[in-house]
C-alpha cells in the first residue's frame, strides 16, 4: 500500500490560537445568543454621519455657540440667583453690617455696644452700661443714616437701644417670691 492509498484519519481542525471569550468577544457572543433565542438586538444609536440620523428633540432647543442656562455657571452667578430666588438679599446685607459693625459705627461705639437683631426696619442694639445706652439713644439718628447708606434708603427706621442685662434675683436660696430686686440703673 502506498501512502496515497492509505486513508488518513480526518482530524477536527484546531484553531490556531486558543481564545478565551471575554470583553468584546463575550459581548458579541451574548448579543448573537440573544438574537437566536428571539430577543431583539439592541438598537444601534445613530450619529450625525448616518443617513437615518435625526437631532434629538429637546423642546425645540438646539445647542449653539451662545451661552445659555445649560452652560457651566460661575459660583458667583449661581449664589446670586439662589439669594434672589429665596429673597435672602436684605437678610444677607444686614448680617454683613453685623459683621462689619466696628467699621460702620467706629471703634469707640463698637467697644460698648453690639447689634442683637433686625426685623421689620427695627435694629436692636445692646450696650454694656446705662450711660452708653443713653449716649447711643442720642446718636441713633446719625446711626440710622449711616446704616441706611450701607443697606439702602429706608431699610433701618428705628434703633431700639437696650441697656445691659442685669443680674436676676429670682433664683437662689435668699430669693423672695414677688420681689423684683434692688432699684438701680439697670435697663
Amino acid at each position: 500500500m502506498s501512502s496515497e492509498d492509505t486513508p488518513e484519519e480526518e482530524l477536527p481542525a484546531k484553531p490556531e490560537v486558543e481564545h478565551d471569550p471575554d470583553g468584546l468577544e463575550l459581548a458579541r457572543a451574548f448579543t448573537r445568543a440573544v438574537a437566536r433565542v428571539g430577543g431583539k438586538p439592541a438598537r444601534r444609536r445613530s450619529t450625525p454621519g448616518d443617513s437615518k440620523w435625526k437631532p434629538r428633540s429637546g423642546k425645540g432647543r438646539v445647542s449653539g455657540a451662545h451661552p445659555d442656562e445649560r452652560d457651566p455657571q460661575t459660583l458667583d452667578a449661581t449664589m446670586r440667583r439662589l439669594v434672589g430666588d429665596h429673597g435672602w438679599d436684605l437678610s444677607l446685607r444686614v448680617h454683613g453690617v453685623f459683621g462689619r459693625w466696628r467699621e460702620i459705627v467706629g471703634d469707640e461705639i463698637a467697644q460698648h455696644c453690639d447689634p442683637e437683631s433686625f426685623a421689620d426696619g427695627k435694629l436692636v442694639v445692646r450696650t454694656d452700661s446705662t450711660a452708653w445706652a443713653t449716649q447711643l439713644r442720642l446718636l441713633a439718628p446719625t446711626l440710622v443714616q449711616r446704616l441706611n447708606e450701607e443697606l439702602g434708603h429706608g431699610t433701618v427706621t428705628v434703633i431700639d437701644v437696650l441697656g445691659p442685662n442685669g443680674p436676676t434675683w429670682k433664683k437662689g436660696p435668699r430669693s423672695i417670691r414677688g420681689a423684683r430686686g434692688p432699684r438701680d440703673t439697670y435697663g
